[in-house]
């Protein structure tokens, strides 16, 4: 079955579409954090972020920097979220990667939703040797 995304991108669900070329498309969210909220989606359906080959990662990461210029200079954001969402656990709601470019501003109130932990003692080392590259 088709995700939303690919439906969008085939014309089978109307959107508004800010930028398109062969490996991505850019439309607003239509449930936006706040208004101009952009998703960058890849044109091929590719599940994760660890599915994407490199070359069209890093090419949707140019677009959505071209976005957030846009964002910055027409809307007056202040700053921008750059999200991406991968898979669901992290909250990914379409199994089909996009990136989320969130205009913001001062003193808008989103704020993220994140609750931060801290380490116990000595644990932070431990976590450091597990995950060095």
């Amino acid at each position: 079955m088709a995700t939303v995304f690919e439906m969008i991108i085939n014309g089978d669900i109307p959107s508004t579409r800010l930028y398109e070329d062969d490996s991505c498309v850019v439309i607003l969210d239509i449930n936006p954090v706040s208004k101009g909220h952009a998703l960058v989606i890849s044109r091929e359906c590719y599940p994760t972020f660890t599915d994407v080959p490199m070359e069209t990662l890093s090419h949707m990461m140019e677009i959505a920097r071209k976005v957030d210029g846009k964002q910055r200079s027409v809307l007056g954001a202040e700053g921008t979220n750059i999200m991406i969402n991968n898979s669901p656990a992290s909250g990914q709601e379409v199994p089909h990667l996009h990136i989320h470019v969130i205009p913001r501003f001062s003193g808008d109130g989103k704020t993220p939703e994140f609750r931060k932990e801290k380490y116990a003692d000595g644990e932070m080392p431990k976590y450091g040797e597990l995950l060095k590259l």
